[in-house]
């Protein structure tokens, strides 16, 4: 079992104090206390470890013996998640974090039944990152998740343009996912549509030959990491 991870922004220093919201869950929820060690990471690739050599209910105190970074992953993966309902869109958010994408855009489908009011977009995006981040330490990731702001149609037809390798997933596509080319380097944007699929205006405006993913229909909360897992096999983790 790995050290435990949490996140503090500033790592210099040969002791560091960990305390606010991220202390405190390290002391009193998950009671941590002096002799342990534990990572922290600014979410940017860089980390600390070390022993905790001082613990209250504020937080711990850190004597750091050990430090590294991580580059940043190449490539990357970005995958447009169309705004699932409910518990879904938390399910969809912590698995992509946990297989290892990068950027998580929330997708506005046409199918989405999402009304897009500012009050609304900001509690979906506060929510979303909070599970991000929240998936991000539980698998001991360097690089945090990024969400980004959400997406309309036209701004995911943009990401595609720009990708070294755009994809989408269509239930009704004959070309497999696996017949496709994975790049070195650069994005990898992978689309995931609603429950209801993606309307034809959406694949039109995208302008990316649609692929399959299996002889199956997956949900849109597990179809992401589905095909991730398996672009990612064929690049980062081989």
């Amino acid at each position: 079992m790995g050290v435990a991870v949490f996140y503090l922004e500033d790592l210099s220093g040969a002791e560091l104090t960990l305390d606010g919201a991220e202390g405190r869950h390290a002391a009193v929820v998950r009671r941590i206390g002096p002799g342990e060690r534990i990572r922290l990471t600014d979410g940017l690739g860089a980390w600390v470890e070390g022993p905790v050599v001082g613990a209250s209910k504020a937080g711990l105190t850190v004597a750091v013996d050990e430090r590294g970074s991580v580059a940043a992953a190449d490539p990357r993966v970005v995958v447009v998640q169309a705004l699932p309902k409910g518990e879904r869109a938390e399910l969809a958010v912590e698995m992509l974090t946990e297989v290892g994408a990068d950027v998580i855009v929330p997708w506005n489908a046409e199918r989405s039944q999402f009304r897009a009011n500012p009050e609304r977009v900001e509690k979906t995006l506060t929510k979303w990152r909070a599970w991000a981040f929240e998936a991000s330490k539980q698998s001991r990731r360097s690089w945090f998740a990024e969400v980004a702001p959400l997406a309309s149609t036209a701004d995911v037809a943009e990401r595609l343009a720009r990708a070294a390798l755009p994809v989408v997933l269509h239930e009704e596509a004959t070309t497999p996912l696996a017949s496709l080319q994975v790049p070195p380097a650069g994005d990898i944007v992978l689309v995931i549509g609603p429950e209801g699929g993606i309307a034809p205006t959406e694949l039109k405006a995208f302008d990316v030959e649609p692929v399959r993913l299996g002889d199956t229909v997956l949900r849109t909360s597990t179809a992401g990491v589905a095909a991730a897992a398996a672009l990612l096999a064929r690049s980062r983790w081989i």
